[in-house]
Formats: C-alpha cells, sequence, structure tokens
C-alpha cells in the first residue's frame, strides 16, 4: 500500500461512524467484550468516531439507530466468527473486517475446516466425527484430543490419555455442541502464525503450563509462557510461514486471521486450525506477534480497519 492510499483511507474513515461488534451470544462472550473495548480505545486515540456494539438479537436495529457505516468485528465464537453476522452485514450493506461469510463458517466448522485441508492437501492430524451422540469405541489410541465441531478458546477440548475417560470427554463436548470431533494427539511445539493481508508476523510458540493450551492458559496471566519470534531452524520456519499462507489463501481468509501449527517433535507441522476473528485482548496472540514485528497496538487496528469491505460470499 502506498503512502497516498493509507492517508485517503484515513481520510476516508475518519469520516465514518465505526460500529465495534462485541459481546454476543457465545460462551466467548466475556473476552469478546475485553477485545471489542481495546479496540474501540484504539480507534478513539487515532481519532476514529467508534460505537460498541453488545451484539444480542437486536443489533439489526441498533446498526440502525447509531448509523453504522464500517463495522469492526470483535465477535469470537457463534454469531461472530461463523459467518452469520457476516452475513447480516452484508444484506445491510455495512462494510466489515475480517474474513467474508463463506470462509467464516467453513473456518468455525472443525469438521468442514479438516475436509479443506485434506482437499488442499494441508498437513493436518487425523480425525474422527462423532454425530448425533453416539460415541461408540475410541477411533485411536489414546492420547487424542476430543473437541466440539464449532467452538473456539478451546471451550469443552479434552486430552484423553486412558480409554476409561474416552465417554466422560465426548459427553462433555456434546453440551457444546451436536457434532464432535476425536483428532490424534501429535506431541510437539504449539505454535501460531499471525497474517493480516499479505503480511506474516513472527511465529509465536505457546508454552502452556498445563496439559493443553486451555481457556484458562489463553486468558488468565501466567499460565503460559510465549516465545516470538520462536526459535526454530530455518527451513523449518520457513515451511511453517508456508503452511500457514497457504491455508490462509486455500480457505479464502481475509483481513486478520491466526493459524495454529503443531510441529511435532518427530515430524513435520501440521495445521490444527484457523482463527478468522483472533483475540484482541492485552494477552492475545494477535497483537502479540505483531508487536514482535513493531507493529503496535493501535497500528494493528487501523490497518484491520483499512481491510474493511463487502465480501460477498
Amino acid at each position: 500500500m502506498i503512502l497516498q492510499d493509507i492517508r485517503e483511507k484515513r481520510e476516508y474513515l475518519m469520516g465514518k461512524t465505526i460500529g465495534v461488534l462485541m459481546g454476543g451470544l457465545s460462551e466467548e462472550r466475556e473476552i469478546s467484550i475485553k477485545s471489542g473495548l481495546s479496540v474501540k480505545k484504539a480507534l478513539e486515540e487515532l481519532g476514529y468516531k467508534a460505537v460498541a456494539i453488545d451484539v444480542d438479537k437486536d443489533v439489526a436495529r441498533r446498526l440502525i439507530e447509531e448509523k453504522i457505516e464500517v463495522a469492526f468485528i470483535a465477535l469470537h465464537g457463534r454469531y461472530g466468527e461463523d459467518g452469520l453476522i457476516q452475513g447480516l452485514l452484508e444484506m445491510m450493506h455495512i462494510p466489515y473486517t475480517g474474513s467474508g461469510v463463506f470462509t467464516s463458517a467453513i473456518c468455525m466448522n472443525k469438521v468442514a475446516t479438516k475436509i479443506f485441508f485434506n482437499h488442499h492437501g494441508i498437513p493436518t492430524p487425523a480425525c474422527h466425527v462423532i454425530r448425533d451422540g453416539v460415541a461408540g469405541e475410541p477411533p485411536f489410541e489414546p492420547p487424542f484430543i476430543v473437541k466440539p465441531a464449532s467452538q473456539g478458546s478451546t471451550i469443552g477440548v479434552s486430552l484423553v490419555t486412558d480409554r476409561l475417560c474416552y465417554h466422560e470427554a465426548v459427553r462433555e463436548a456434546l453440551e457444546h455442541d451436536d457434532t464432535v470431533l476425536v483428532e490424534r494427539f501429535i506431541e510437539g511445539r504449539e505454535l501460531t502464525v499471525a497474517i493480516l493481508g499479505d503480511t506474516v508476523f513472527p511465529i509465536v510458540e505457546i508454552l502452556p503450563k498445563e496439559e493443553i493450551y486451555n481457556y484458562r492458559a489463553k486468558y488468565m496471566k501466567g499460565s503460559a509462557d510465549f516465545k516470538v519470534p520462536a526459535h526454530m531452524k530455518r527451513d523449518e520456519e520457513e515451511e511453517i510461514r508456508a503452511i500457514a499462507c497457504r491455508t490462509y489463501r486455500a480457505l479464502g481468509c481475509r483481513g486478520g486471521a491466526r493459524v495454529d501449527v503443531i510441529l511435532a517433535y518427530q515430524g513435520r507441522p501440521c495445521v490444527l486450525e484457523v482463527n478468522t476473528v483472533p483475540g484482541m485482548t492485552e494477552m492475545s496472540l494477535f497483537p502479540m506477534a505483531a508487536a514482535s514485528s513493531g507493529v503496535g497496538y493501535g497500528a494493528l487496528v487501523e490497518k484491520m480497519l483499512f481491510d474493511a469491505g463487502l465480501k460477498g460470499c
């Protein structure tokens, strides 16, 4: 983007009312509010007119009443990352940040994501799908992961190390979704690659202090350590960045997204999932990765805003 384009976009958007969509109806409401308030504060400090929109069933009315002209999506989980709010904004002709309807829906559903990974030859752990609550016998020998098909922030996710715990893990996942994914557990380094359009930020390594990088580790200070940039061999770094970029493009991602990767201790990297509305709290990995390359929080928010638009499907 040349300087003139930046000036033109900034001047254009300074004259618009920007709705920061947060909260919502999912189990990630609390974190979404933290992300949204941080984004709103950053926009206001930059001189933009930002309005907080706590998304509920009357969100369409709120958007009209507040005369929202551009939407910055800070919604996590269902109704925010799954294409539903994106579809509403498309119908109302309100440009928005992040990926479009189709990509959002695919990335939110872990089963659909796996199908796309396999179709495009993106390495990913083997999995088994449980529908209608019929678990049967464990499809793999432990250890393996059991998780709801359409939840974020590792809600309802269990690491099963004993076959006797399998059905309990499935029951817990079914409390959050009627479809459950059982995935082979790959022991290795947990990594995430933050991407914003053509920019790939330094790789972050996650060092959870619990068995897996769960909800607590994500949002409780001191529950995990991070290395950014992650220390690794040059060829490993290049391969991971290449796989993350290929995943981002294959799924049709737009704006900010995070590609989660596991680098097996004995083997190659595998993609776990893609987050199309990355967290924007003080502990979130996306702004952490950006900061490591010299992009501060305010600059990051503005760059994400510049990408706002209508994406069709």
